[in-house]
């Protein structure tokens, strides 16, 4: 049996902050159905999420412990985590899908004059049939549902020092992983072989699965960050990107590194130096209290500064139990950084026209600026001799 991946304690520190949220906006309950959300409050974790065949539900309610209404292939695992009342249906059933149990428990928690939160908002879903969900309303009727994204999203964006641990390690373990890239790239003929050669690196690194690889290569940079591996051999020339959201105990990083192979072009070299910089600026220069869209400032004026052309669309994100989180660095989110965030800062630059290089790291914030959680990537252009 795998040991907790955290103290009852966590968890307990985690509800507190999501029931003083829902008490704060009037909420009598709170329904989570991903695997982040479920995880974060009971410390469920599974890979059998993958499958899509049955939904999971836990309801936090405005005081006491949260309730798991879940199919009963679940109910052995779920007992192994702080919650103690586990209500279960015998899934897969078209009749009733877990419907009338959760209905059940939300009307037991919540008056008839009482708001229901439910996610609804950006980086959320609805991990459930709509028609389920359509049913779902009108049996509670005539409670109400309200958007109940920003009670989660104000908890899980600041991390604890535990959760921070968590990202530190499988942070160096893609680091540990990414220093081995050189001699895969000297043995891997193809973009596909070093994609696998890649995710068995991070493997044998200590990563417990790898949920995101992607990738791109060309003479002066790469036409996309998000294409899957193609058997498209390795060139001397090349600039080739790989990217990863590796993840331990149910927490990503997610990082990217550039390797040149042989050579490289004047203009990918000044393009490299140019995304080092501004992570450097970065790195002395984001504070908490500023917003997500000064910190984007920050990276795209001197990406202006340092002569490079910015790509358009963000230049980083939130990072934790999903690969991306809440909130976007771009020019209009207004979110204010807090403490113990962890982000990704991931500046972009047009090399030439169609081309790009993107240069990622992860760090924490603190009260002194970002701390970094992935080893830190060369100033200088790495050159892989073949």
């Amino acid at each position: 049996m795998r040991e907790a991946l955290f103290p009852d304690s966590e968890f307990k520190r985690r509800l507190s902050v999501i029931q003083a949220e829902m008490d704060r906006r009037g909420h009598s309950a709170l329904i989570l159905t991903t695997p982040a959300d479920i995880f974060y409050v009971s410390g469920f974790l599974t890979r059998f999420w993958e499958s899509p065949t049955r939904p999971w539900f836990v309801v936090v309610p405005a005081s006491g412990m949260p309730i798991a209404v879940i199919p009963s292939i679940g109910e052995h695992l779920m007992k192994r985590t702080w919650l103690s009342d586990i209500r279960t249906w015998n899934a897969p059933d078209p009749r009733d899908d877990g419907v009338g149990l959760l209905s059940d428990t939300i009307c037991s928690l919540a008056p008839t004059s009482g708001q229901v939160g439910l996610p609804m908002g950006p980086e959320t879903q609805l991990r459930m049939p709509l028609a389920d969900f359509n049913r779902v309303v009108r049996n509670i009727s005539p409670r109400e549902l309200v958007d109940g994204t920003d009670v989660i999203r104000h908890a899980r964006e600041v991390k604890s020092d535990l959760e921070v641990d968590k990202i530190r390690t499988i942070c160096q373990i893609a680091s540990n992983a990414f220093d081995v890239v050189p001699d895969l790239i000297c043995k891997s003929t193809t973009m596909d072989r070093l994609f696998r050669d890649f995710q068995v690196a991070l493997l044998d690194a200590g990563a417990d699965w790898v949920s995101y690889v992607a990738g791109g290569a060309g003479p002066d940079g790469y036409e996309d960050v998000i294409s899957p591996a193609g058997n498209i051999p390795l060139v001397a020339g090349d600039i080739v990107m790989l990217d990863t959201g590796a993840v331990k105990d149910g927490y990503f990083c997610d990082f990217d590194r550039n390797f040149a192979i042989e050579r490289t072009s004047k203009a990918a070299r000044r393009a490299h130096s140019a995304l080092f910089a501004a992570t450097e600026h970065a790195l002395e220069s984001i504070r908490a209290g500023m917003r997500a869209c000064d910190a984007y400032d920050v990276l795209y004026d001197k990406l202006r500064a340092e002569g490079a052309k910015p790509a358009p669309g963000r230049f980083g994100h939130g990072v934790g139990l999903s690969l991306t989180e809440w909130p976007s660095l771009d020019a209009h989110d207004q979110t204010e950084l807090r403490e113990h965030m962890i982000l990704a800062l991931e500046p972009a630059i047009e090399v030439v026209p169609g081309y790009h290089l993107v240069h990622e790291e992860n760090v924490v914030l603190r009260d002194t600026g970002p701390e970094l959680l992935s080893r830190r990537a060369p100033e200088e252009l790495p050159i892989v001799p073949t």
